[in-house]
């Protein structure tokens, strides 16, 4: 599997994604923001963590509408595989590739800490290595991670099983305690946690190291 992280001005969590990725047995090329394709091959693109162009405007927004992002979103639109993590889940939406905001966090306070997270699905690659109902431990480190959305599209995540991961004591006020949620056609997902900060046992568990190996299995072999 070939997959492509997207480096932004802020970002601090692409080359744990990149490594995370190696370890499961992936092939990773960096990509800078400015550029305007992505390399040949790419199966899955990685959107990392971290504080794109400051968080100035909006969480993700300038992001959004960097070069490289045009490619993400047509990479996507043609069923590509697209992995968003905390300020990639922000920039995700922001694109229109997943639903929804990211607001402040309810008690208006940055959080960072583990916290534990039910697979709610396993009807998907990012998640096919994990079962449904297991309890994860995930870091969390954000300080607009308040998931949002409309009744109609909440009741449609809800009734399609789009809903990857829960909090199980919710840290930021998300609705339905929702720290990330999958695209209609399963291959875009987005987190707010860090799988790649609990990937290998130097990080003190390895509960995301599962996602990264079901992930390149899935695709090596779909």
């Amino acid at each position: 599997m070939h997959a492509a992280v997207i480096v932004f001005p802020g970002s601090n969590c692409d080359r744990d994604l990149a490594v995370a990725l190696e370890r499961a047995g992936a092939r990773v090329s960096m990509v800078w923001h400015k550029d305007t394709s992505l390399p040949e091959g790419v199966d899955l693109i990685g959107v990392p963590g971290g504080f794109s162009f400051g968080d100035y405007l909006r969480c993700g927004a300038i992001a959004a509408n960097s070069p490289i992002c045009r490619s993400v979103v047509a990479h996507a639109d043609k069923g590509g595989y697209v992995l968003g993590v905390c300020n990639g889940f922000q920039i995700l939406t922001e694109t229109g590739l997943l639903p929804g905001v990211l607001l402040r966090n309810s008690a208006l306070k940055y959080v960072c800490k583990p916290v534990e997270l039910r697979v709610e699905t396993a009807a998907s690659a990012y998640t096919a290595g994990y079962s449904a109902g297991d309890v994860v431990t995930f870091p969390i480190a954000h300080h607009d991670g308040n998931y949002h959305t409309d009744p109609e599209t909440l009741r449609a995540l809800n009734a399609e099983d789009r809903v990857a991961f829960r909090y199980v004591d919710n840290p930021n006020g998300s609705v339905e305690d929702i720290a990330g949620i999958v695209s209609e056609n399963r291959r875009v997902l987005g987190m707010m946690p860090h799988p790649e900060r609990m990937a290998e046992p130097a990080h003190g568990g390895t509960d995301g190291a599962a996602m990264f190996a079901g992930l390149v299995d899935q695709m090596a072999n779909a």
